[in-house]
């Protein structure tokens, strides 16, 4: 009595349902991966942005400062 009441159709339309929700959840997974993404590049950016203001302002405070007196450690002799 059950063979009477299968039906392929649905069978495939349960699968095409199935593949559909899969393939929703796959696409909600890479705009959320292109997104974290994005995030990662602007902090990125600003890390580059800020590692360059601290070697500037590096230079500026190493340059500008007189050099240390030598101790007498390393004298000539």
């Amino acid at each position: 009595m059950a063979m009477f009441n299968w039906r392929p159709v649905y069978d495939i339309e349960q699968e095409t349902e199935r593949l559909r929700i899969e393939s929703l959840e796959s696409e909600k997974r890479l705009l959320e991966s292109k997104k974290q993404m994005l995030e990662s590049e602007k902090r990125l950016k600003l890390l580059q942005e800020s590692n360059a203001r601290i070697a500037r302002f590096e230079q500026e405070l190493f340059s500008s400062s007189n050099p240390a007196p030598s101790t007498g450690d390393s004298s000539p002799t």
